[in-house]
């Protein structure tokens, strides 16, 4: 069957959370700290990845590239979504929609294989540490991250360019506070069941299958770190991983509880809180985990901190760092 983009429908209205305008105020201070704080994480990390020699190491190579992701995946959805608790209704022209849906997906995809990769570094630093240096070297690294990058960008384009071709006859009301996959396809007044299967299936191939390679590393992981003889040894890591695997099962869960499950809808109310925790509170969450868990990340932001005050050989305990 041939698509034909008769779209009739020259701007949508999101009405974000129209059920909470008295909360409005307090949603808008919220999101907007929230925003900031992640913001101004990811790019304190960056900084210190670039500037640490220490750190230019795999691990940190990936975490570089996923602070720098978070920003942008964040701020495709946060900014209208603060735009629309100050304004309500806010008002979306089609092409836009249409551009926010496919960096969305672009940014969210990348993040899936970036997360598995990460998972693959830590299982190959942990349980195979002698070859590790040569199964991860940079040249390595860097085709890692590229095709994680190239394939999210490929991603993207499948379900937008399916929804774009969809007919949209009114109304035009998103009930949602993003152009998302579900809402739309909801409003579309025509047939959607082929690309709602193919958005099921494409969900199925990113989302199942990196979260299953993340599952199966962290599960070879658990278990060298259950053969570690020091308590202490195991109770450290095992807390460090566990943090990683709780972060990244919430991101995954969300995602999976949204996109894979064809012919079920869950109430809008539902969506916008599952959606929430995947576009707002997972890119503040996914890179403080990974840093300010790390010794030697901590080391190297009071190192720098040092550097920028002037205060010189002071020596701090490893002790202070964690607490």
């Amino acid at each position: 069957m041939k698509y034909q983009n008769v779209s009739t429908v020259a701007e949508f209205q999101l009405l974000g959370f129209q059920n909470l305008l008295e909360w409005q105020t307090l949603l808008f201070a919220i999101f907007l700290f929230i925003y900031s704080l992640t913001l101004t994480g990811n790019v304190v990390i960056i900084a210190v990845v670039i500037q640490d020699q220490r750190l230019h190491s795999p691990m940190y190579t990936f975490l570089k590239h996923l602070s720098f992701l978070e920003i942008w995946y964040t701020s495709t959805i946060v900014p209208l979504l603060l735009a629309n608790l100050l304004s309500w209704g806010q008002a979306i022209s089609f092409p836009a929609c249409m551009a926010q849906l496919y960096f969305f997906v672009f940014f969210g995809a990348t993040e899936c294989f970036l997360l598995a990769t990460m998972a693959y570094d830590r299982y190959l630093a942990i349980c195979s540490p002698l070859h590790y240096s040569l199964l991860m070297n940079p040249e390595i690294c860097t085709k890692l991250v590229a095709v994680s990058w190239v394939a999210g960008v490929g991603t993207g384009f499948l379900p937008s360019l399916m929804i774009s071709r969809l007919d949209f006859c009114g109304p035009k009301q998103i009930n949602h506070f993003f152009c998302d996959l579900p809402p739309l396809m909801q409003l579309s007044c025509s047939s959607v069941y082929m690309t709602e299967m193919v958005i099921f299936i494409l969900s199925i191939v990113v989302l199942c299958v990196c979260f299953f390679l993340t599952l199966v590393s962290y599960i070879f992981i658990v278990s060298s770190i259950l053969r570690i003889p020091s308590a202490s040894g195991r109770m450290k890591t095992f807390s460090t991983c566990s943090s990683h695997l709780a972060v990244v099962t919430i991101y995954y869960g969300t995602m999976i509880s949204m996109y894979v499950r064809p012919h079920a809808h869950l109430s809008p109310e539902i969506n916008k809180i599952i959606s929430v925790f995947y576009t707002v509170v997972t890119p503040l969450l996914n890179p403080v985990i990974y840093s300010l868990r790390n010794k030697d990340f901590k080391e190297a932001i009071l190192k720098g901190m040092r550097r920028k005050c002037g205060i010189y050989g002071v020596r701090v305990k490893g002790s202070f760092l964690i607490r």
